[in-house]
């Protein structure tokens, strides 16, 4: 691949060795002028980001529809061919995590008032309350023999009309705009200092994790934080803290791998290995998905949006069918113990990635200010 005027002197800038071709056979570096016209910056940039060596665009090919050929083609001594696993990680994750932060992902509005002021609109409970109300009624009208079923239909009207004033306290809890109540009791407290005499007299054995999330749902309330704000930071904590989530998670789930397979055999170096490759895809895949889910709230085409979700249907089933298929191949173990192998470790590694999203939540939580 060709990027500038070749030097007419033979000498490598770099490293002072003498340069025949136009890279250096010492250090590998292009011999060519070190000044260039400025359009050079923008041909440079396409050649390298559609040529890549030759490896960028087979990588994504065979990561995306060939499961295991290239951790297979790695552990084999190929590694010329294609990107490094760690560089590939490492690239899928940032354009993953960069997209979700050019497009949220979540727009939550419990209520259906875009003001105060404006009583002219059904909030999401009201709508709840009428629809059921209305479902009674229906139920009423449609009954052949009222006489049986009249008693039963009629309680179960007056039960959800006496409960409306119950259901207007849950419409003020989701109202997200409103602060925490101060006479809300936390844990039968409303003050962190009665909250802390409590627990001094009567420790418990997860005090180290409970009380520094009471201590900031206190704190939360005495600053007078408003529920959207609390909700807010919670997500943009989660959403920053995640890539480091997933960068501790990937040697616990080649730990994983190590564990059910033959020690002799596979290092776990190896099972990195298929770990980096396996989380390049999963990136890649949901950041499909979610670009496709994107789509489906731009385009308004009945057809063309059922195509869109059975997409997304499939990329998801393809995601779980992916791990199984890249296994049997990189391991070579009998399809059937493969399979146990692989319901096992896709088992534990769900348990496992659940109990670390909580673990990150807490943690965002904990780091609202």
């Amino acid at each position: 691949m060709s990027h500038g005027k070749i030097r007419e002197d033979k000498t490598c800038l770099n490293c002072n060795h003498q340069v025949e071709d136009r890279f250096c056979p010492h250090c590998g570096q292009e011999n060519a002028e070190t000044r260039q016209p400025f359009y050079y910056l923008f041909t440079h940039f396409i050649e390298d980001f559609t040529h890549y060596d030759g490896q960028f665009w087979g990588t994504l090919k065979n990561l995306l529809i060939k499961p295991g050929k290239l951790t297979s083609t790695y552990l084999e001594g190929k590694r010329q061919k294609f990107v490094p696993p760690v560089k590939l990680y490492i690239f899928v994750s940032f354009i993953t995590f960069f997209m979700f932060a050019l497009f949220p992902m979540i727009h939550i509005n419990l209520s259906d008032k875009k003001d105060a002021g404006n009583h002219n609109k059904t909030s999401f409970f009201d709508k709840i309350k009428a629809a059921e109300t209305q479902k009674i009624l229906d139920s009423i009208k449609a009954g052949k023999n009222l006489s049986q079923e009249d008693s039963a239909t009629v309680k179960k009207l007056n039960t959800l009309l006496s409960d409306s004033a119950e259901i207007n306290d849950l419409k003020e809890t989701f109202e997200m705009d409103k602060k925490i109540d101060a006479d809300i009791n936390f844990r039968g407290y409303k003050t962190r200092k009665s909250y802390d005499s409590a627990t001094a007299k009567n420790p418990s054995a997860f005090d180290f994790i409970q009380i520094p999330l009471d201590h900031k749902f206190f704190e939360l309330k005495e600053n007078g934080v408003t529920k959207t704000e609390i909700f807010k930071n919670l997500a943009e904590k989660s959403f920053h803290n995640m890539p480091k989530a997933l960068f501790i998670y990937l040697p616990l789930f080649a730990f994983f791998l190590w564990i059910f397979h033959n020690k002799k055999k596979w290092w776990y170096f190896d099972h990195g290995i298929f770990t980096l490759h396996y989380f390049s895809f999963l990136l890649l895949n949901i950041l499909f998905i979610f670009l496709i889910a994107k789509l489906t709230s731009v385009i308004d085409v009945g057809f063309i949006n059922v195509l869109l979700y059975l997409l997304i249907a499939f990329l998801s089933v393809y995601s779980m069918v992916y791990f199984f298929i890249a296994h049997h191949k990189v391991y070579h173990t009998h399809g059937a113990v493969s399979f146990i192998i692989g319901i096992i470790l896709f088992m534990i590694n769900f348990f496992a990635f659940m109990l670390l999203v909580i673990c990150l939540a807490l943690v965002s939580f904990l780091m609202i200010h």
